[in-house]
């Protein structure tokens, strides 16, 4: 069974997001996409400053069986991209609720309309059933 928290929001791609301070908030794959994809070999991420819209492809993310679109969940800029993982990929695998987030971004909407277009945990849970 996939870890699911309660704390975060879903997309129906299979990413997560989670506020960090004032407007930012963190993005990642969720443990159910993580499983699916297999062991993550590879990370490819937007350039910090980007411009991203909801639905966009901000990236992929290779494993050993296929490789993965990245979807930004939200709208806005990026801030930060998780450099780790370029030399510790798999540390999506092993954490992708700590430290194998991917990209930080600064939305450009208010937070409770951004997050309110998104799943809550149990809505994510029925989808990924």
């Amino acid at each position: 069974m996939s870890e699911i928290r309660e704390q975060l929001r879903y997309s129906d791609e299979h990413e997560w997001v989670l506020q960090t301070e004032g407007s930012k908030v963190l993005v990642g794959i969720t443990d159910h996409a993580q499983c699916q994809l297999g062991d993550i070999v590879f990370v490819e991420y937007p350039e910090v400053g980007a411009a991203v819209s909801a639905g966009d492809s901000i990236g992929t993310i290779e494993s050993v069986k296929t490789v993965s679109e990245l979807y930004s969940p939200v709208s806005g800029r990026i801030t930060k991209v998780n450099s780790t993982l370029i030399d510790q990929p798999e540390l999506i695998n092993s954490e992708p609720y700590d430290g194998g987030w991917i990209v930080e971004v600064e939305l450009e909407e208010g937070l409770e309309e951004a997050l309110g277009k998104l799943l809550a945990a149990e809505a994510y849970a029925e989808l990924i059933k």
